[in-house]
Parts: C-alpha cells; sequence; structure tokens
C-alpha cells in the first residue's frame, strides 16, 4: 500500500461516498423542525397550517426526492466517466454540492420550502455518482487489492452518517436555528475535493483502456503503486483492451438482451435492488421515528443514533479488512442474514414492548444489528461486484442498470416508509426482513467468489 493511492483513496471517498452517508441520515435528525418550518411557511401563504397527511407527504418528498436525483446522477455515470474520466467527474459533481448548499443554507431566511427540495434532489444527483467512487476506485490495479480498495467507500459512507448523528445532536447543530446550516454542511468536504484532486493522476486504466495512452497510465500506476514495476498491471489491462478492440461499448438494451451476461446481469439487479429494498434507508431516514415507536425516551433517542453511528463504522472497518481474507460471498451473506434475523426481531419486540417493557431495549439491539450487518458487506460489496462481474465494454451499462435500480428502491423506500409504518405498525419490518434472506439465498447459490481473479477470469466462469 503506498500514500498516493491511499491518498487518492481517501479523497475520492470523502468528496463522495462521506456526503452520501451524510445525506442519507442528515434529514432524520432536524425532521420536527423541517415539518414545522413547511408548516409555518403553508399557514404564511394561504391562511391555514398543513393537517398531519398532506405534511407526511411533503416530508416525504423531501426525504425521498434525493433518491430522484441519484437515479439522474447514476444514469450519467458511465456517459461521464467515459468522457472526463474519474477527476473530471468528481469535480463537476463538487460544483453541485456548492450549489445545493446554498439553495438549503437560506431556505429559511428566503421562507422557501422548494429550496430545501431542489437542494436535496441536487445533492442526489451528486450521490448519485457515488458509485463512480464505491466502484471505480478499486479498478486502479490489479486483483490483490481490490476488495480492499472497493469497501473502503463503505466506510465513509458509515462515517458520514456517523458525523450526521454527531452533529444531531442537541448539544451541536440538532437545534431549530441550525437546520439550514445542518443541512449545507456538505459544502466543506466538497470543497476541500475540489481543491485537492488535482493534485492526483487520473485512473490509469482509464487512461490506458479508454485514452490508449500507456505512458500516462504506467506512469499513474507507477506513483499509485510506489514502484516501477508494474507491468503485469500493464500487461493485464492491454489484454481487455486487446479483448475489445473490436467491440464497441453496449448500451443498457444490448446488456440486458446479451445471453452471454445473463447471469451476471441478474446478479447486479438482485443485489442492487436488495440492498436498498433490505430496508436499510428506512432506518437511515427514520431512526428518530424508529426508536420513538419503539418507546425510548425522547431526551435519550439522539445519543441512541449516535451509537448505533459508532458501531456502523466499527462494522464496517470489519468488512473492510476481512474482505481478502474472507471473500465476497461470506461477507454479504452473512450481512444479509444478520439485517433479516435483525428485521423479525425487531418486529417482535414492538409486539411485545407493550407486556414486557425492556423489549424496548431489544428494538434498539435489532436496529444496531441491522446497521452492523449492511456495513459489513452489503453496503459496499453490490457497487464492487458491478465492477468485477463485467468487461470495460458492459460495465458503463452495467453500472447504469445497478445504479438505477438502486435510486428508484431508495426512492421507493424513503417515500413509501412512514406510510407503511402508519398501516402495518410493526409487521412493516417483515417485507424488509423477506427481502434480506431471498438475497442471501441468490448469492449462496448463484454468485461465485470473485476474490484474487482477474475481470477475465471472472467473465470465464459464468461462461
Amino acid at each position: 500500500f503506498t500514500f498516493p493511492l491511499l491518498s487518492v483513496t481517501l479523497l475520492v471517498s470523502f468528496g463522495s461516498s462521506m456526503l452520501y452517508g451524510y445525506n442519507l441520515a442528515v434529514v432524520n435528525s432536524p425532521a420536527v423542525y423541517i415539518k414545522a418550518f413547511y408548516n409555518a411557511t403553508w399557514s404564511r401563504r394561504y391562511g391555514h397550517g398543513l393537517v398531519p397527511g398532506p405534511l407526511t407527504l411533503l416530508y416525504s418528498l423531501t426525504v425521498s426526492i434525493f433518491a430522484l436525483g441519484g437515479l439522474v446522477g447514476s444514469l450519467l455515470v458511465g456517459v461521464l466517466v467515459e468522457r472526463y474520466g474519474r477527476n473530471g467527474t468528481l469535480s463537476r459533481s463538487a460544483l453541485l454540492v456548492l450549489l445545493a448548499g446554498g439553495f438549503m443554507g437560506f431556505s429559511r431566511e428566503l421562507g422557501s420550502p422548494e429550496m430545501v427540495i431542489i437542494g436535496r434532489s441536487i445533492t442526489g444527483l451528486h450521490s448519485g455518482r457515488c458509485c463512480l467512487g464505491c466502484g471505480a476506485v478499486a479498478l486502479h490495479h490489479g486483483s490483490n487489492l481490490r476488495g480492499f480498495l472497493g469497501l473502503m467507500p463503505s466506510i465513509f459512507i458509515c462515517l458520514g452518517v456517523f458525523f450526521t448523528q454527531v452533529l444531531g445532536l442537541p448539544e451541536l447543530l440538532g437545534q431549530d436555528r441550525f437546520w439550514p446550516l445542518f443541512l449545507s454542511v456538505v459544502v466543506f468536504p466538497a470543497s476541500l475535493q475540489l481543491l485537492l484532486l488535482h493534485c492526483f493522476p487520473e485512473s490509469p486504466r482509464y487512461l490506458l483502456i479508454e485514452k490508449n495512452d500507456v505512458c500516462g497510465a504506467t506512469k499513474a500506476l507507477c506513483r499509485f503503486l510506489g514502484t516501477p514495476d508494474v507491468q503485469d498491471v500493464i500487461k493485464e489491462m492491454k489484454e481487455e483492451q486487446q479483448s475489445l478492440s473490436s467491440v464497441e461499448m453496449i448500451s443498457v438494451w444490448q446488456l440486458l438482451q446479451d445471453r452471454s451476461v445473463r447471469w451476471q446481469t441478474l446478479s447486479v439487479v438482485v443485489v442492487n435492488a436488495g440492498m436498498q429494498l433490505s430496508g436499510i434507508d428506512a432506518i437511515w431516514f427514520y431512526t428518530n421515528t424508529i426508536f420513538e415507536n419503539a418507546g425510548i425516551p425522547e431526551s435519550q433517542i439522539p445519543y441512541a443514533t449516535v451509537g448505533t453511528g459508532a458501531i456502523e463504522v466499527v462494522a464496517g472497518l470489519i468488512g473492510c479488512f476481512t474482505i481478502e481474507k474472507l471473500g465476497r460471498r461470506p461477507l454479504i451473506i452473512t450481512g444479509f442474514c444478520t439485517m433479516g434475523i435483525c428485521l423479525a426481531g425487531i418486529t417482535i419486540s414492538q409486539l411485545l414492548q407493550a407486556a414486557l417493557p425492556w423489549m424496548r431495549y431489544a428494538s434498539v439491539a435489532c436496529v444496531v444489528g441491522i446497521i452492523a450487518g449492511f456495513c459489513m458487506g452489503p453496503a459496499g460489496v453490490p457497487f464492487l461486484m458491478t465492477a468485477e462481474l463485467f468487461t470495460q465494454s458492459h460495465r458503463p451499462a452495467a453500472y447504469i442498470v445497478g445504479g438505477s435500480l438502486n435510486w428508484l428502491c431508495n426512492f421507493t423506500v424513503g417515500f413509501i416508509f412512514p406510510f407503511l409504518q402508519m398501516s402495518a405498525g410493526a409487521f412493516c419490518y417483515l417485507f424488509f426482513c423477506g427481502v434480506c434472506l431471498l438475497v442471501a439465498l441468490y448469492v449462496y447459490l448463484v454468485i461465485p467468489e470473485t476474490k484474487n481473479k482477474t475481470f477475465m477470469e471472472i467473465n470465464r466462469i459464468f461462461v
């Protein structure tokens, strides 16, 4: 491991994945204050406040519009990476964050809930390119560190969530007067990434395969890996380039019709949709509401939330540092199974808490288990699989398919969960439980281990 390689991985993760994690959880703590702002603004404009139903609908839109922006961003990933490379794409994304921070930061001063919603959608557009940080960072070099670097962005997602939870404490920004600042803190890491990104070379794989710049790719690899002996990695990339010399980049429609990669495509669909339908977004978006329904005293909820965030960072580190030893399959199967069991546990604990008051703490333990299980594997492995299961000709289309499903499912969960919780009560978690267990079964039966295999070797396994 070299300092330049570690530095660029940290920089990409800090400016992309950490912001993604921050924006996932940032609406949880100030939910009451944002709803009050919406209600007061509506009353000022129309002479009457919002009743609970429309207010919940408007707030659900604020939460979930982030995913619609993410959907648009994910659709642009393949084109932007091909045209601008990693550095150019990330620079443009950072500028979007600055714009979004301005909208959200001045929304209350201008009395405009619309600015909050627009700002959330723009941050989603930026985060839609997070799969560039989660998948493409791992493609800098050969297979020996791909898993480690592929999961490192997931640690920054966890750190972003944890940072949000800490800032959301009542002693810091978790107060009514600070919520616009709380939403717009994202401008600081985006500015730092924008300033530092030009200090690092472009992705070697992009330089060689897309631009046919062997000299530039060699120099970049030497700098990243800290050794002049990079011919084996160059040889692997040249082999892939030669295999693609007569093959054009395929479209999404062609990918879906290509029978030679049908199992890879189905696997990307299952793991990316399963990652979002696992219920993790409901946990992150509505942690305080879940704890409130579990009977946790209101004064203790912010601190219980921070505790779950600390545990998810530890779980992410465990996954990152064990993936090259254990492999991808054990982490993702164990993670989904853990989540499924804990989701069933939340249902049981909430049904029994009226008769057994101590069951409220079982609910907290189950939430911790869901987050820990997710961060150990399902948080990062699906992005890594999207990169590993396809060669360069199919990879951009695979990113679009995986990213689109990821964000569509994210939007669906974020928008309907409050209504699902109101109608089904504790039983709403059983749907997510079933999804987790079915995805774990699919991975066990269908997806092979990809640890220490080249992209061409992985492709041949499915043939």
